[in-house]
């Protein structure tokens, strides 16, 4: 059971990898649970519709995401992710390229796994 679980949220990490780079609203609405929070690199919580919000304005243009020491760990009613990622692309204009840790929370929702909770930090 356990190593369903993983590869379903291995491949859960995949679609919301390839929703961010294609700025996917419909597939980040399916990802994201309703009471997202997520707490980014700068210290500032967003909610599901913000992150939705942000790559639908065409502020946020992400080219290229390299996943790197991908960890799933799943308990009892979530799964954590614990994965660091390269991430290459634009924010208002301005190149945005940088090196994050990110630890998800995810939870099974209306039948889908959903992220509920996320973090990122800059890696130096």
């Amino acid at each position: 059971m356990e190593s369903n679980v993983v590869k379903e949220i291995i491949e859960a990490e995949e679609k919301l990898k390839t929703s961010m780079l294609n700025s996917d609203m419909i597939a980040l609405q399916d990802l994201l649970s309703d009471d997202l929070v997520f707490v980014n690199h700068l210290g500032h919580r967003t909610s599901k519709q913000d992150d939705i919000a942000l790559h639908g304005s065409g502020l946020l243009a992400i080219k290229s995401i390299q996943f790197h020491d991908l960890h799933v760990v799943p308990q009892k009613n979530v799964v954590l992710v614990y994965v660091n990622a390269e991430i290459k692309g634009s924010y208002n204009g301005a190149v945005a390229n940088g090196e994050f840790a990110f630890s998800r929370v995810w939870t099974k929702q209306k039948g889908n796994w959903q992220v509920i909770s996320a973090h990122s930090t800059v890696i130096a």
